[in-house]
């Protein structure tokens, strides 16, 4: 379709999620990876610090199609009530170069990366996953609730957040959509014994943990995963930042998206890394090692980090076009 008279067409966020269905992103992912995209090919992401926060440049092409999601980082704007992380994709015809269209680049990040867990968990989770311990109240983690009911048969959510309000607003969205949930505040899941009360028992008996928030320490002691959970962690894409502690990494079957990107990004294994828990073998693939089944899983947890990748953004954004032509 060609452009309208006012120039590149703009997909925003309503058109984005309207054309690109939670489980449809799953399955065009997964689709992509069958097809033999390589997530090792990616280009790396420059990450460019600046006074306000930083720049992250995100570019990927495949054969049909290329593009380039420019996002930023501003720390500081939630208390001037703006959002923290904003964004905007460009799309590239693959043979000519020539734009074809602009997309809401939040909405684009807040729909590919719950499906990017939600396909890793679809091939690493126990099968009657039903108990969801999210961390986190704010986008990601209302997508993150949406996309693993895609996968597994959620029934319970319990959301672990720092505000109480927000906690218990995705709480209360969760049970408008049939679950039971309830929310804790950090204070309630961090008493003077980080492994007791609510929310140590909730990761407990958890089947999926889904890590999505700003933290730059560990959200939880590792030792009260059990073995056959399921955490994603999703939050952290810098070397010193992470979710997860050496001890869940080290009894835990590992997957990432790359391992270059994993190697060079996640604090979630760069920190262990470093410390000597674990080393870059304990790695045990990347996604497309799991879609194809050359992933087994140990007898401990099962940990998928994703730092965010450009092809996911890529192919999700040629998806929402050709719904939208």
């Amino acid at each position: 379709m060609s452009a309208p008279a006012g120039g590149l067409p703009y997909l925003d966020a309503a058109t984005v999620e309207r054309l690109v269905p939670m489980g449809r992103a799953v399955a065009v992912l997964e689709e992509a990876l069958r097809a033999g995209l390589d997530p090792e090919e990616t280009p790396r992401r420059p990450v460019v610090d600046v006074a306000a926060g930083q720049l992250l440049l995100m570019p990927a092409a495949t054969r049909r199609y290329a593009g380039v999601k420019v996002v930023s980082i501003a720390p500081g704007n939630p208390e001037r009530g703006l959002p923290r992380i904003q964004g905007t994709y460009l799309l590239f015809d693959g043979d000519t170069l020539a734009p074809l269209a602009a997309l809401d680049g939040i909405a684009l990040t807040s729909l590919r990366t719950p499906a990017v867990s939600a396909l890793a968990v679809r091939h690493l989770a126990e099968e009657g996953a039903r108990r969801l311990v999210v961390f986190g109240s704010g986008p990601q983690a209302y997508g993150h609730v949406a996309a693993l009911r895609e996968v597994r048969p959620v029934e319970e959510v319990t959301v672990v957040g720092r505000d109480a309000a927000r906690a218990e607003a995705l709480a209360a969205h969760c049970r408008a959509q049939g679950l039971t949930a309830r929310a804790l505040t950090n204070r309630a899941a961090a008493p003077a014994d980080p492994a007791a009360g609510p929310a140590a028992e909730a990761v407990a008996g958890a089947d999926l943990v889904a890590c999505c928030t700003t933290a730059r320490t560990p959200l939880f002691p590792g030792k009260l995963a059990r073995d056959g959970v399921t955490v994603v962690a999703v939050g952290s894409h810098e070397p010193g930042a992470r979710e997860l502690d050496d001890d869940l990494v080290a009894r835990a079957t590992v997957v990432v998206e790359a391992r270059a990107a994993a190697l060079e990004e996640a604090g979630d294994l760069l920190v262990p890394i470093g410390r000597g828990t674990i080393t870059s073998r304990h790695l045990a693939g990347n996604l497309a090692d799991l879609i194809a089944g050359r992933v087994v899983a140990g007898p401990g947890p099962r940990v998928f980090k994703s730092t965010g990748m450009a092809w996911e953004d890529l192919v999700v954004a040629a998806a929402a076009y050709e719904a939208w032509t």
